[in-house]
C-alpha cells in the first residue's frame, strides 16, 4: 500500500519535471531546437498531443528549430518509437 503512494508521488514529480521539456511557442525561448531536441520531442509527441488540447502553450512541434536536423530527429523518434514495436514482433506461422 505504501509503495503505491511512493510510485504515484515519483510519477507526479517526474511528469512535472519533464513538462518543462515540451515544445512551446517560439517566444518562450531564444534557444534553437536541434537534432537531439527533435528526438526528445518525437518521443514525447503522444503526450504533447494530449496536453496541447488543454494548454495552448504546449505544441506538438517546435517552430524555433534548426531546420532539417530537427525534422530528422523528430521523425526518426516517431518512426522508431511506434514502428519498432511492430518490426520486432515474432510472426507466428500456423502450420497445419
Amino acid at each position: 500500500m505504501k509503495s503505491k503512494y511512493i510510485i504515484g508521488f515519483i510519477s507526479i514529480i517526474l511528469l512535472l519535471t519533464l513538462s518543462a521539456c515540451f515544445p512551446g511557442g517560439s517566444e518562450s525561448t531564444t534557444r534553437v531546437a536541434g537534432f537531439f531536441t527533435g528526438v526528445w520531442h518525437g518521443w514525447i509527441a503522444p503526450l504533447s498531443l494530449i496536453l496541447s488540447a488543454f494548454n495552448t502553450s504546449i505544441r506538438l512541434y517546435e517552430v524555433n528549430n534548426v531546420g532539417w536536423w530537427y525534422d530528422f530527429g523528430f521523425y526518426m523518434a516517431i518512426i522508431s518509437g511506434f514502428g519498432s514495436l511492430s518490426l520486432f514482433r515474432n510472426k507466428r506461422k500456423d502450420h497445419r
